[in-house]
């Protein structure tokens, strides 16, 4: 049973737009205390477009969809919360851990609620060398089943963008460029992928979702990749892809503990830069997100 917060049961009650918003960006994903503001400016910049803010996590065994102020801080402040995604939410359930959410967790919990839109930083993927360890979120494959809009920017530029591409392709999750047709790579406008369909605003993509549902392709996610407004150097990016990914193998750092620690080295190594350029990533998702949602409700 899924605990809701009275700001999310008032819009739900009353039909109003929602936008679901994961936890982990704000556990793992950024450093303290900047993880909570961000947080709380996130909420506040989708309130701003006309919908209402659901941040998604399990406090103590159960699950949150949408967080009070206190339980915002917990998320971010805890020692305690652990990564949660899809396989692990009835174990952390049922030993009433808390736990913060995953782009497959958070989509499972708000199709779970009703809450359609979804804004996350970058979606996880395949991960470089896989033809060998078999190292694959279960992001895509909760995407190919969970019919949620996700506005993302691309995925993790840390992971094989191509490979990732292929397997969404296989798995026939939707994806549009918005304003491009070149996929993003989280932290660069373009990862050198292109993208075949791009739409060019949030009454378009609403449009899109409306075809889907008479045609009946709306039973898996439609991915909206936007690209972040200023990228990070390339040439920076690129010489800390590689030491950031020698740094993890040498400390034989493996699976879900890999994304955590690249984002932790790209922050630390990058002297601030990877973190403006992700703050400005969920920043600007959520506010597309809830654009998105407001147009898909008139």
């Amino acid at each position: 049973m899924a605990i809701y917060s009275p700001e999310v049961r008032k819009a739900l009650d009353s039909g109003r737009p929602i936008v679901a918003l994961e936890s982990t960006i704000i556990s793992h994903g950024l450093p303290r205390p900047t993880n909570l503001e961000v947080a709380r400016d996130v909420e506040s910049i989708v309130r701003s477009a006309g919908a209402t803010p659901a941040t998604i996590a399990m406090i103590d065994g159960d699950v949150h969809i949408g967080l009070t102020d206190e339980y915002l801080e917990r998320i971010a402040q805890g020692s305690d919360i652990h990564k949660a995604t899809t396989r692990d939410l009835a174990i952390f359930a049922a030993q009433k851990k808390s736990a913060a959410t995953t782009v497959a967790a958070t989509a499972h919990l708000a199709h779970q609620a009703g809450i359609s839109f979804f804004a996350t930083g970058g979606l996880g993927g395949v991960h470089q060398g896989a033809q060998e360890t078999w190292d694959e979120s279960a992001d895509l494959t909760a995407l190919s089943r969970i019919p949620v809009t996700i506005v993302c920017a691309g995925a993790k530029s840390i992971l094989d963008i191509g490979a990732t591409l292929e397997r969404l392709e296989t798995l026939s999750v939707a994806i549009v460029g918005y304003k491009t047709n070149s996929f993003p790579g989280f932290y660069l406008k373009n990862s050198g992928f292109s993208i075949e369909h791009r739409c060019e605003s949030p009454e378009e993509i609403a449009a899109l979702l409306r075809a889907r549902k008479d045609l009946s392709t709306d039973n898996s996610a439609l991915i909206v990749a936007q690209p972040v407004d200023k990228e990070m150097d390339h040439a920076l990016h690129a010489s800390l892809l590689k030491s950031g990914l020698a740094a993890a193998s040498q400390k034989h750092i493996t699976g879900k503990s890999v994304t955590p620690f690249l984002l932790e080295y790209f922050h630390t190594e990058s002297k601030g830069e990877s973190l403006r350029v992700n703050i400005d990533i969920i920043k600007s998702n959520s506010h597309l997100a809830a654009q998105i949602a407001v147009a898909a409700h008139l």
